[in-house]
């Protein structure tokens, strides 16, 4: 007899955690294939094999998903991991075709990126660095923010840092983006400072190699991350908005202010393509546009 959905299914979780992805993806990529088991299994009954599940059950879940008011974001992410999910089960003999491949994911929105101000910007980090918000590890707090807006980096790419990713004398930083691509991102003088502080307070085995840790002692996590960027944004700026995300579009649009190219921009991010690091070019515009809207007398 032909394997379920969910007996099949660790297989999958498992061949992604070897390919490195972030806990972030393998979570949601979790998460919604078991949402996707669970809808195609009946009342009081086991999941069907792989091999009955065909394009027009996958598409009356699709219609279920769409039903149920997500938004288009958030259906793609869905139709993603099912398409993903079934290249596993032909790759590995589960299924006889690639149905999953017909579904059609919707278009993604334009939105353009919330972009705090620089003054803004520095003003959270310099209330940080004045201890403004009580806080049990404020030195490596500080090194967090600093880094996020200093280096731009995602957050499942602060979380992974080790300490052989840090050349505090050559003030550069190994970074392991997305794909497994690695990039090289150069960091200021008065980071190296932050980063040598927190260094000097972090506690840990050495067998230990994350760079931030938890108050336990491990490596630190980017839920944790989120905790804190929220804590500290609704103290400081009594922005609810704010999320670490957010430090990485100002990093990009306010070197793109004061001059730097899309091209530098790109490789600093770690975008495998130009088009992703174009968006920050209609910030500001829109930007621009706020600001003649505002200051001209025939606007």
């Amino acid at each position: 007899m032909s394997a379920t959905l969910s007996a099949l299914l660790p297989g999958f979780l498992a061949e992604l955690a070897r390919e490195n992805v972030s806990p972030q993806t393998l979570r949601a990529y979790r998460n919604d294939l078991q949402q996707l088991v669970s809808y195609l299994t009946p009342p009081d009954a086991e999941c069907p094999p792989a091999r009955e599940i065909d394009l027009l059950v996958l598409r009356e879940w699709v219609m279920d998903l769409y039903h149920q008011g997500l938004k288009n974001v958030t259906l793609r992410r869905k139709i993603a991991a099912a398409r993903t999910f079934w290249k596993y089960l032909v790759r590995e003999g589960a299924a006889d075709l690639d149905v999953a491949k017909l579904l059609v994911i919707p278009k993604a929105p334009k939105t353009l990126p919330v972009v705090p101000s620089a003054e803004k910007t520095n003003s959270l980090l310099d209330g940080i660095a004045k201890g403004e918000v009580a806080q049990p590890q404020p030195e490596r707090d500080l090194a967090i923010f600093e880094l996020l807006y200093g280096c731009g980096l995602r957050v499942s790419e602060l979380v992974g840092l080790d300490l052989d990713d840090l050349d505090l004398t050559g003030r550069v930083l190994r970074v392991r983006g997305k794909g497994r691509k690695e990039r090289m991102v150069p960091f200021t003088r008065r980071l190296r400072e932050v980063l040598g502080t927190w260094m000097e307070k972090r506690a840990a085995p050495v067998e230990e190699r994350a760079v931030f840790l938890s108050v336990r002692g491990g490596r630190l996590s980017d839920r944790a991350v989120r905790r804190l960027v929220k804590i500290y944004a609704d103290a400081l700026t009594g922005d609810h908005a704010m999320h670490p995300h957010t430090f990485r579009h100002a990093y990009a649009t306010h070197l793109l202010r004061e001059g730097a190219n899309l091209r530098e921009i790109q490789e600093l991010l770690g975008h495998a393509q130009l088009s992703t690091t174009q968006k920050y070019t209609q910030v500001s515009l829109a930007d621009l546009m706020a600001v003649y809207d505002k200051a001209h007398p025939r606007a």
